[in-house]
């Protein structure tokens, strides 16, 4: 057998990753009732064994400060210490993806509903009875089934990604890897939670007891879910025009929104399809799937549009570029065009443009978006808190349910359930990922608004730019560099302060 190089590791990556990627795409769109992905870590192992790791840890180490191959050697140790990690794991992967395809939920009202599709119901179903009694029998599932296999998997996981040394814990691995200082984005969150409880506080009673009836002591989770689907509003986003509306806006944009047949559209009902949507890059640049379950009205509107950011953004990446700048690299930059998308639904020129929202109703629709806003931003700072304390090794298991729930309650407002602790957990930090991409984009569309006007969203000039300048670069550059480029100081919670405020107002 030949030498492993890093060329080596780089095509044959590439190929794993392919094959991988697309066995995902099958399993959580429905196509396959489960995954097949031992038998594809088994032919890949060459690149996912010790000598490969030994070869990306060397040209880590070796590599000058602030060079290319710095930058490139941290993204393939990054990725090989993740995948290695996920190999011995295969096997609890695809019981998981076939339980998840496969259980019902049934509540006491004698509904039975296919456990992908629980969100999607709760969301949809008005009667609060009805909803309550349905998440609760979720959760009783949850508890007995799935939560043992997710902390299975966080378990050996952490465990290691520990015993490979890096760093003294699991924590501070992911530090000297990515380069992410957990330590000070989670003061930020903190400080963001303290910064905007007052706002909160004055917001969140009033909604609820406009929108749903109830009190802050009354609310669930599972209102949550009815709450942001904003039914209400279903009039002016209907679904059979959503793709045409959306392929029109990234055209007068000036791109492609096929991106000249490389982005394929997933976007019916199905059964086994993930009620989350996603976008499944099989092939970087050139096969691209933006994979959505429709829940109806404006939730999908901006679902779609944060997984075409995300499409866009794999389709026109160089394809001259190495495997580990068009694959790899820091997650947080994709997500900011994923949110620089869907973060349309708070202008109230685009939604007079591409919705059948009338004048009258825009002020209470950028009003609810602002509520919205601020609750998912809250919910993700109590998230990154409470992963940060869980890859830890400071709280027992046993103990972290209780966390969770009094972490995300205590940051929502919304009553979590215990059961859905470690259910409710993004792989590696990604929770991270999303918060330094809502300030990415926070500054990424002041920088298009002073450069192209307010309506860049349809100025071919904004189009050309973006997909030039930004997505053409992949994922080669990190949050801090691609907001540097626009000659912004750094990343932080206060745009997004401004504009919720804003938003309140409307």
């Amino acid at each position: 057998m030949s030498l492993l190089t890093l060329e080596r590791l780089r095509a044959e990556g590439q190929a794993f990753m392919e094959a991988i990627s697309r066995e995902g795409y099958l399993a959580y769109s429905g196509h396959k009732h489960s995954a097949e992905l031992q038998p594809i870590y088994k032919q890949y192992e060459r690149v996912l064994g010790r000598d490969a790791l030994e070869l990306t840890l060397d040209a880590f180490g070796s590599a000058p400060e602030a060079s290319e191959e710095r930058r490139s050697a941290r993204y393939l140790l990054e990725w090989e210490i993740e995948t290695q990690a996920a190999k011995p794991l295969a096997a609890l992967d695809e019981r998981e993806i076939e339980w998840e395809n496969s259980a019902f939920v049934r509540s006491p009202d004698g509904q039975v509903v296919q456990y992908q599709a629980v969100p999607i119901e709760i969301a949809n179903t008005r009667d609060r009875a009805t909803r309550l009694a349905l998440d609760t029998a979720r959760a009783r599932l949850v508890e007995k089934e799935h939560a043992p296999l997710r902390q299975e998997r966080l378990e050996r996981e952490k465990d290691y990604i520990e015993s490979i040394g890096i760093a003294a814990d699991y924590n501070k691995s992911f530090e000297a890897v990515t380069g992410i200082s957990l330590h000070a984005l989670g003061a930020e969150c903190e400080q963001f939670l303290r910064d905007t409880q007052a706002m909160w506080d004055d917001t969140f009673p009033r909604v609820l007891k406009k929108s749903l009836g109830i009190k802050p002591a009354q609310a669930k989770r599972s209102d949550a879910l009815a709450l942001f689907r904003a039914s209400e509003f279903d009039d002016a986003f209907p679904g059979r025009e959503m793709e045409s509306v959306i392929r029109r806006q990234v055209s007068e944009m000036g791109i492609d929104p096929t991106a000249d047949g490389r982005i394929i559209f997933d976007i019916g009902d199905r059964e086994g399809k993930r009620a989350r949507a996603f976008c499944s890059p099989v092939r970087v640049p050139q096969e691209v799937y933006l994979v959505l379950r429709p829940h109806g009205g404006q939730n999908d509107y901006n679902t779609m549009l944060h997984e075409m950011g995300h499409a866009l953004h794999f389709a026109y990446a160089r394809e001259d570029y190495p495997f580990e700048f068009r694959w790899l690299g820091d997650n947080s930059v994709t997500e900011s065009y994923a949110m620089l998308f869907d973060h349309r639904m708070q202008d109230k020129g685009w939604l007079r443009r591409y919705t059948l929202l009338e004048q009258k109703r825009v002020g209470k629709f950028l009003r609810t978006a602002g509520f919205e806003e601020l609750h998912f931003l809250r919910r993700y700072c109590a998230k990154l808190l409470y992963e940060r304390s869980l890859y830890s090794g400071e709280v027992p298991w046993a103990q972290l349910p209780d966390l969770y729930v009094s972490l995300l309650s205590g940051a929502t407002g919304f009553e979590y359930h215990p059961a859905d602790a470690f259910v409710d957990v993004d792989p590696r930090f990604y929770s991270a990922r999303y918060l330094r991409a809502w300030q990415l984009q926070s500054v990424l569309d002041e920088h298009l608004v002073g450069r192209f006007d307010d309506d860049w969203y349809r100025n071919p000039n904004a189009g050309r730019w973006l997909a030039g300048e930004l997505l053409a670069e992949g994922q080669r550059e990190t949050a801090e560099e691609v907001a540097a480029r626009t000659g912004a100081s750094g990343l932080s919670f206060a745009p997004l302060e401004r504009k919720i405020e804003q938003l309140l107002v409307a």
